[in-house]
């Protein structure tokens, strides 16, 4: 008895000693209390007491400001500990939209490591400081932004044209001072949001001419017409987030949206990523993924190898140096639209979602880029990868010197049915204008002329039986029994046959195509005989035979 009672004095005053740390330990020596201890307002120390943005229209309530307290309303003032250092300047309030909203995070811890999303089972980490500006993504939706190459481009001609000498833009230029007022040009960070003075360029060459001398006469030249349509491109993307836009242009030059759709747009062949940014680390495996085991190393390694990080996956390499890997990488975590109430949309979100603007420019480079370049290559030279079936040259000028209009705008529109290529005529797809604006790209991308066909689309009249038996003894090899596929494209596909001329059949047989397996019959091979021009026009006849299901 003597030792029960011992043992429960011991345990009672270990418990009470528990009590007494777990007080003080809670009232004393919490990080975000030590941190509002080093504190210092205009009237001394502040009051140390847990703080936190509550905005129910945003459905945010984040404790962070009991660390980050210059972040919270009314306290831009204090100062202390490194911690407490006042928000660089942003455009929205972080006082009224709280923390979690772009960094993401666990709004309502107040531990370091929580707070931070860096725990077991949290499902949105805070993004990293090199990936900040991917917060963007959660309301905003930067429209008409255009390929990479062409995002370079106007970027060197804002630069080249000296632009940066009266205008600030991102924190840098403005170091001449033309006006005698001592104001700078306008800062153009944000003019693709706010919008900018069309008629610029006028207004400009008057200020200079009426000017005897200065800055007006020094640091300002006419323009071309070329650079003014560059300058237009650069000014429309500037919507204080560079580094997402720079990402976005990336994306929309990797053929991304020819398998995935964006905000309702893309393909159908591979998962939706409109909300991928959003993507629980503690849902995938990181078991082949080098790094610290976070979803920025998971995605970029996914876009190196799919098929090492999700098992038979049929998303071909991303073809892109490391850097643009990251610039990808930087993109998909941006992609987290989340629902917000209408007070809080932007208007590019509005003009996005509600009017069906695009989010990517219309021309035909742009366009290419963002649904084809992923299965064709930037350059429309195709692509053959292990265990996938290869994608052919789209830009061999064999191919475009004889391909006709329609067969290149119904391929685009009606896809190739039964392979991977979509038809793009669609609601989530290509509208009219855009679609045009492709043939016409893939057009410019052969310096070959497109050779005059004076003869009517169907003028082959010859035997399809003997057709048939050639085409099984030469053809067979590549593209399949019945045609329908191997490693040439399969030639049974109605589409193809319903749009191909006669003479594209018979030119394409006859040439062949440089840089492929596919060549010229009229040219003795050891593995196939030369055909005659009446062979490989029974060819072509049999071919026609497989539009009515005759085998």
């Amino acid at each position: 008895m003597k030792r029960n009672k011992y043992l429960l004095l011991i345990s009672s005053v270990a418990v009470f000693l528990l009590l007494c740390w777990a007080a003080v330990a809670e009232n004393y020596l919490k990080e975000w209390r030590r941190i509002q201890a080093t504190g210092r307002g205009e009237e001394g120390r502040i009051a140390v007491q847990l703080r936190q943005v509550v905005n129910n229209n945003l459905g945010v309530a984040d404790r962070c400001v009991s660390c980050h307290v210059t972040m919270g309303p009314g306290e831009q003032g204090v100062r202390g500990a490194a911690v407490l250092m006042p928000h660089k300047p942003a455009v929205h309030d972080p006082a009224e939209y709280g923390c979690t909203v772009c960094h993401g995070g666990q709004g309502q811890a107040t531990e370091k490591a929580d707070a931070h999303g860096r725990v077991h089972f949290w499902p949105e980490p805070m993004l990293a400081k090199e990936h900040t500006y991917a917060g963007c993504g959660t309301c905003h939706a930067t429209l008409r932004v255009p390929s990479q190459a062409q995002m370079k481009s106007a970027a060197l001609a804002f630069e080249r044209l000296d632009c940066y000498a009266c205008h600030r833009l991102d924190g840098k230029g403005g170091t001449v001072r033309p006006d005698k007022g001592g104001m700078e040009g306008t800062d153009l960070s944000r003019a693709g949001m706010t919008g900018w003075d069309q008629g610029w360029h006028a207004k400009h060459e008057a200020k200079s001419a009426a000017a005897g001398a200065g800055p007006w006469k020094t640091a300002f030249r006419p323009v071309s017409s070329e650079d003014q349509a560059l300058l237009a491109v650069f000014l429309n993307t500037r919507v204080a987030a560079p580094k997402l836009v720079a990402a976005k242009s990336v994306f929309h030059s990797s053929g991304c949206l020819g398998c995935h759709k964006v905000s309702g747009v893309g393909g159908d062949d591979g998962p939706d990523l409109s909300k991928a940014g959003y993507k629980d680390p503690g849902q995938v495996s990181f078991e082949h993924v080098p790094g610290k085991g976070e979803m920025k190393d998971w995605l970029a390694e996914h876009f190196r190898a799919p098929a090492s990080v999700v098992v038979g996956s049929q998303m071909p390499p991303a073809p892109l140096e490391d850097s643009e890997i990251q610039q990808l990488t930087f993109y998909t975590l941006s992609l987290r639209r989340k629902e917000l109430r209408e007070v809080y949309l932007p208007k590019d979100r509005i003009r996005a979602v509600k009017f069906r603007e695009r989010e990517f420019a219309t021309d035909g480079e742009t366009l290419y880029g963002a649904f084809c370049a992923g299965c064709h290559g930037r350059e429309g030279l195709g692509r053959r990868l292990p265990g996938l079936a290869s994608f052919p040259s789209i830009a061999n000028p064999d191919f475009l010197a004889i391909a006709p209009e329609a067969l290149l705008k119904a391929t685009i529109e009606q896809g190739r049915p039964g392979r991977r290529m979509p038809g793009w005529k669609r609601e989530d797809g290509l509208r009219g204008e855009e679609l045009s604006a492709v043939v016409g790209y893939l057009r410019s991308m052969s310096p070959a002329a497109v050779e005059a066909d004076g003869r009517p689309p169907r003028w082959v009249s010859a035997d399809w039986r003997s057709g048939k038996r050639i085409f099984e003894s030469s053809c067979t090899g590549c593209h399949g029994k019945d045609g329908r596929g191997g490693e040439g494209p399969a030639l049974n596909n109605k589409v193809l046959l319903a749009a191909a001329t006669d003479t594209y059949l018979v030119e394409t047989i006859r040439r062949g195509r440089r840089g492929t397996a596919m060549k010229s019959f009229l040219e003795s091979s050891p593995v196939r005989p030369v055909l005659t021009a009446g062979d490989i026009e029974s060819v072509v006849a049999w071919l026609r035979t497989l539009e009515g299901g005759k085998k």
